[in-house]
């Protein structure tokens, strides 16, 4: 059976919106866009290297597919990320999209989300990585399914911008910190399972 993994990056005050670049997502007026690249380092990549090397899968909501697919698809630099995003089959929750999906090993989840994922979590032998996907992974997490939080917590604040954990929802529960690894820029890379 597979684990549920949330690869997040989000601020000291809880925000995950556009972290990688200024036009990522200027949703609600957001400008703060491309946050997160200042504090890019080898402690990073090397720890977000060893979640992707496995024989899982990855699983994103849309927005964050269609992000990803236009950007990592086309890199040619020899980076050790595009080889693998190409080769991972990556499922995706949409709405909106249709099949053929143009991302290589790509799929649509066809039914309800939730359920499509408990589906595969018993089907896939390795981690199911969802990175980004904001609203994916809150409903995701409001069912139960999430296994992992690998959170990128970054030495800022942004005072606006989306959350990964919702204002106004009910609760999703209390943590426990299974590893915490320091960057040399500040940030902590801390993994959290949910204990209840």
């Amino acid at each position: 059976m597979g684990k549920l993994v949330a690869v997040e990056n989000v601020t000291l005050d809880g925000v995950m919106q556009a972290p990688g670049g200024a036009d990522e997502d200027a949703r609600g007026g957001f400008r703060h866009g491309g946050w997160a690249h200042p504090y890019a380092d080898h402690v990073m990549a090397e720890t977000m290297g060893k979640g992707m090397g496995d024989d899982g899968v990855m699983l994103f909501g849309r927005r964050t597919y269609e992000q990803f697919y236009r950007f990592w698809s086309k890199q040619t630099d020899g980076n050790p990320y595009t080889a693998v995003l190409n080769r991972k089959h990556k499922y995706v929750a949409s709405r909106t999209l249709a099949e053929p999906l143009p991302w290589e090993n790509s799929s649509l989840l066809k039914a309800d989300v939730t359920q499509a994922v408990a589906a595969l979590k018993g089907d896939v032998a390795g981690d199911l990585v969802v990175l980004g996907s904001g609203e994916l992974v809150r409903s995701l997490a409001r069912a139960g399914l999430v296994d992992v939080y690998t959170l990128s917590i970054h030495p800022l604040t942004l005072g606006t911008g989306v959350k990964l954990f919702a204002e106004g929802e009910d609760a999703y529960g209390t943590l426990e910190l299974v590893e915490a690894v320091p960057t040399t820029t500040g940030v902590i890379i801390a993994t959290y399972r949910p204990t209840a």
